[in-house]
């Protein structure tokens, strides 16, 4: 057994990856060969993922407030706490939070041979953000 006391400053989440006010802090980055890494993800009401897809699938799993998420020509849903979201691998999507509730998240990711956890791709407009049903 190994505990690690966390030393790591909460980092504000780039604005190439994210729309709005997000916060991430490492969860886990297990030494190799492991390549799984966990992220705890705090998106401030109306922030958002860009659209992005990771080679080895992602599993997001709510702890907290209000989110929503999308895959490419799917509906936008809501996700709620202990709600957990499979996206598969390649699958383009985004998730964030509502417009006027935070959603925390852990994202649980899996690094390809290549060391490719993510690929970043265009902002969600907020035309595509606003198609969201009613969260309330």
């Amino acid at each position: 057994m190994q505990i690690t006391r966390s030393s790591i400053a909460t980092v504000k989440g780039p604005a190439d990856w994210f729309t709005g006010d997000v916060y991430i802090d490492a969860v886990a980055a297990a030494p190799a060969p492991s390549r799984v890494s966990a992220n705890l993800v705090h998106f401030m009401p109306g922030a958002r993922t860009h659209w992005h897809r990771h080679p080895l699938s992602q599993t997001v799993f709510v702890t907290e407030g209000v989110g929503l998420c999308q895959r490419r020509g799917g509906p936008v849903e809501v996700i709620r706490p202990g709600d957990r979201v499979l996206f598969e691998a390649d699958e383009e999507h985004w998730h964030g939070a509502a417009p006027n509730r935070l959603m925390v998240h852990l994202a649980l990711n899996e690094a390809d041979a290549d060391h490719d956890v993510v690929h970043w791709l265009t902002p969600v407009t907020d035309e595509e953000y606003a198609a969201a049903p009613p969260t309330d």
